[in-house]
């Protein structure tokens, strides 16, 4: 028998507590295994996401309201946090209707004793909804914390860095709820022919500001049973990661290696800048992300991406000197995605820590790979200076052949004179992203 959306909600939020696993590895299977049709899959997917973006918050409101709120069963708080977030997040389910459904998730996961204090909690919260207790602002990164369901040393790390202000509007925009984007496989169709397909199907869809081809897509449903997607009409792709091989500007019949590859959306990318003429090295430590390369490039239509197993700080010497342009997005904190992944909001600070000397030696690694005259593009997904700019200066400081070099992108982004240009999802309504365009000198 299928389990409800809240059931197999409940077994994501569990299982990402129990295990540190991220939600959007666990999706897709629970989903699956637990039989719910596309509109359960989206209410479960939109629940985990939405608990993670604002488990702190509820949190606060849990501890207010309960009784030894410290003594609860961390199950039963799991349980508490997904009714609480229907109560105060989704209008279109009646806040009496999430009280006993989280009652009635106590008797499922047996908790039964539980469900007289989870209803009481719950009928708090819900007859409280207009007047829940103000967070405290005594210190103001604690405010931030609770108000945004960000960990209080990620706030101080990020305030520390862009100032209270900047630092408050990225975390807003960490928790909107983001659009599913797409890039036009321009190999098959054109934007107007495929906004037409979609349109047709109810598919409400918005072409994004920034790059051309690409489009914000609402209402898709699963977009792997579009025959379009089957076709191989677009692909996923956030824009800022398209921005970056435009910043690349590889041209047809180069030679280009994507370092780091998985999961293709650059190579798709710089097959179509390429018009798929011309020889893509898509590369990738993991070898069994590799052949979901090749599936996709296979979808598109590309038959200019060979595949290969390779660490990024020590590619093999038979690619040394032959590249035009080499793309390397390095490993990150992924800060810049919280919004698309609201749980690597809860990754250890240590961990970040540990990075940048990761990024330099991919970097330091991938030099030699760069013909003379050559390209080398690096990006993150995060928006740390330590991890971006950072990475940049140490690494120029050490290779004096390679120079920052300006580049243009479409209107309204325009030319980027000192070739480095952050993307902020409050501003650009892109993921958190980092490129900078470096330049191999002749040498003549």
């Amino acid at each position: 028998m299928a389990k409800s959306a809240r059931e197999a909600a409940l077994s994501v939020l569990e299982r990402c507590r129990r295990n540190q696993a991220f939600s959007d590895a666990l999706l897709g299977s629970v989903i699956q295994t637990a039989g719910l049709s596309s509109k359960d899959g989206a209410l479960c997917t939109r629940l985990c996401y939405g608990v993670l973006q604002n488990m702190l918050l509820c949190d606060f409101y849990i501890d207010h309201f309960a009784v030894k709120a410290q003594k609860l069963e961390p199950k039963v708080r799991d349980i508490l946090r997904l009714s609480v977030y229907q109560i105060l997040f989704m209008d279109k389910i009646p806040p009496h209707a999430a009280v006993s459904e989280g009652v009635e998730l106590c008797k499922k996961s047996g908790f039964s004793r539980a469900g007289g204090l989870v209803n009481a909690v719950l009928r708090k919260i819900a007859d409280n909804k207009d007047k829940l207790p103000p967070i405290p602002k005594s210190d103001y990164n604690e405010y931030l914390s609770k108000k945004y369901s960000t960990p209080s040393a990620l706030v101080k790390k990020l305030t520390g860095e862009f100032g209270t202000e900047f630092a408050e509007a990225l975390l807003r925009g960490n928790n909107e709820v983001a659009p599913l984007t797409i890039q036009v496989n321009t190999l098959k169709t054109s934007s107007l022919e495929l906004s037409a397909m979609l349109e047709k199907k109810g598919i409400f869809v918005l072409p994004h500001d920034l790059v051309p081809d690409c489009f914000d897509i609402f209402g898709s449903g699963d977009i792997s049973q579009l025959k379009e997607h089957t076709d191989g009409l677009f692909y996923v792709q956030d824009a800022a990661a398209r921005l970056s091989v435009l910043a690349a500007s590889p041209k047809p019949g180069d030679t280009v290696l994507d370092a780091c590859a998985a999961p293709g959306g650059k190579s798709f990318a710089l097959a179509l800048s390429m018009k798929n003429n011309g020889k893509i090295y898509s590369n990738d430590i993991h070898e069994n992300k590799l052949a979901r390369i090749r599936e996709g490039a296979k979808r598109l239509g590309i038959d200019i991406i060979t595949t290969d197993v390779m660490d990024a700080s020590k590619p093999d010497k038979s690619l040394y000197s032959v590249c035009d342009v080499v793309i390397a997005d390095v490993p990150c904190s992924g800060l810049g995605v919280i919004r698309k992944k609201p749980d690597i909001r809860y990754k250890e600070l240590s961990e970040i820590e540990k990075l940048p000397e990761a990024q330099l030696n991919i970097l330091n690694g991938l030099a030699p790979c760069v013909k003379p005259g050559g390209v080398l593009l690096y990006s993150t997904c995060t928006v740390l200076g330590q991890e971006n700019g950072g990475i940049i200066d140490r690494f120029l400081s050490e290779h004096s052949e390679f120079k920052a070099e300006s580049f243009t992108l479409p209107a309204p982004l325009g030319e980027i004179s000192d070739g480095r240009l952050n993307l902020y999802t409050h501003i650009h309504h892109t993921d958190g992203f980092f490129i900078c365009k470096l330049r191999k000198q002749d040498e003549n």
